[in-house]
């Protein structure tokens, strides 16, 4: 087993830990509260048991991901606070006398260690089983939404975003010395991401051993970040726009590039599962998924909450089927349950429009049928023409020479 190749560490300095980190610390909390011994048995297939030398403690590495992820801090900087923040040595449980890894091993870590790990998942499950045990979590309600993320590149080329850190290091640097202006190497001007990556090693070059600021505090961390970004996240650049994001609708008139997390809390504030779709996806499809989460880890549900988007006609068979109270307004654009298409055509409950499979909204819709005559009226919703044209997934959808796009 991996805790196997661990040592016990003995240090006369221990004594240490209890003077200058104190009980209320939110590092020293977490420890006494949470049992990370369960990154043993996730992590046990990772490693090679009987072979080479002594891996690190995985939950040592687990935990620096974890104060990177508190502190928002570059791998560099989060091992340099660790030489001398007596809370980090605390928290990942070294003597107070104990040298830290290299940055790298963080990479390391994240790229062989934690590949085709569930990690969120794993995180909420371990979560709500504490909440159990500690008698936190009572409630039989979950509280279900979405909530908007962004993609990591936003819809960025790799060199603009070479570009945006470079200009904040050279912001911070100029702060601290405007005539570091007339210094600093000559900026790309060519749509390549080599020559960009080639100008920013310069500008981290120049600013650690020329600008004389490097070691400030306000211009060592965009320094780290960016040196990062060319070394750790180069294969990741060269990958461009991230690809699966999509285009998802927070009104009629305002989009966001990226993906949607739907949540599933409990009365007392506790996540009890999470579903990443892509930004254009439909709310009320997550239900089930997230009710089933919930259960998995522990979680009884009796009770689900949600707005106008999560009254579909199947989650309402599911919950009776189920025996569970479903609390959430009706639509009955959304309640329907004869609508063609369905899957196609997702309605936005915050746009008031429909969007196709593409992720395309609507840009209008009119209501035909005449009210006095007794015929059925009908929404006609119309799309944009032209993105259709170009669309990828136009095949079966768009036909050539079509001059308007309708749902009816």
């Amino acid at each position: 087993m991996i805790r196997q190749q661990q040592t016990l560490v003995l240090s006369p300095y221990t004594a240490l830990y209890d003077i200058v980190v104190p009980k209320d610390n939110i590092l020293r909390q977490i420890n006494e509260l949470v049992d990370f011994t369960f990154i043993y048995e996730e992590l046990e297939t990772k490693y090679c048991l009987d072979n080479g030398r002594n891996a690190i403690d995985p939950i040592r590495m687990f935990k620096y991901l974890l104060l990177k992820a508190i502190f928002e801090l570059s791998d560099v900087d989060i091992v340099k606070r660790s030489k001398y923040d007596m809370s980090f040595k605390y928290f990942l449980g070294m003597a107070p006398e104990d040298t830290v890894i290299d940055p790298s091993s963080l990479t390391k870590f994240r790229k062989l260690r934690l590949k085709d790990i569930s990690l969120l998942d794993m995180l909420i499950g371990k979560t709500v089983q504490l909440a159990i045990e500690k008698e936190i979590l009572k409630s039989t309600s979950i509280i279900v939404d979405a909530t908007h993320t962004k993609a990591r590149y936003n819809q960025k080329s790799p060199q603009e975003i070479l570009q945006d850190q470079a200009r904040k290091l050279r912001k911070a640097v100029y702060c601290m010395d405007e005539t570091a202006k007339a210094k600093m190497p000559t900026k790309n001007t060519k749509d390549v991401l080599e020559d960009e990556i080639e100008y920013c090693q310069k500008l981290v070059a120049f600013v650690e051993t020329k600008s004389g600021v490097a070691q400030v505090p306000k211009v060592l961390e965009p320094l780290n970040l960016l040196k990062e970004t060319v070394g750790d996240d180069v294969e990741q650049l060269r990958l461009a726009a991230d690809p699966d994001a999509r285009v998802g609708h927070k009104s009629a008139d305002s989009a966001f590039f990226g993906y949607k997390t739907h949540l599933a809390m409990s009365e007392e504030r506790i996540i009890t599962a999470a579903v990443i779709t892509t930004g254009e996806k439909n709310d009320g499809k997550q239900l089930q998924t997230l009710i089933e989460k919930s259960q998995a880890v522990g979680m009884q549900v009796k009770t689900v909450i949600g707005d106008t988007a999560y009254s579909e006609k199947d989650n309402l068979m599911y919950a009776k089927k189920n025996e569970m109270e479903l609390v959430a307004k009706l639509n009955p654009l959304i309640t329907q349950g004869t609508r063609k298409k369905e899957d196609e055509f997702l309605f936005n409950k915050d746009a008031g429009m429909y969007v196709c499979k593409a992720g395309y909204i609507a840009i209008r819709k009119a209501r035909t049928g005449k009210k006095d005559t007794g015929e059925n009226q009908k929404d006609t919703y119309y799309f944009n023409i032209e993105l259709c044209k170009r669309c990828p997934l136009k095949e079966g959808c768009y036909k050539e020479g079509a001059k308007s796009k309708t749902y009816l």
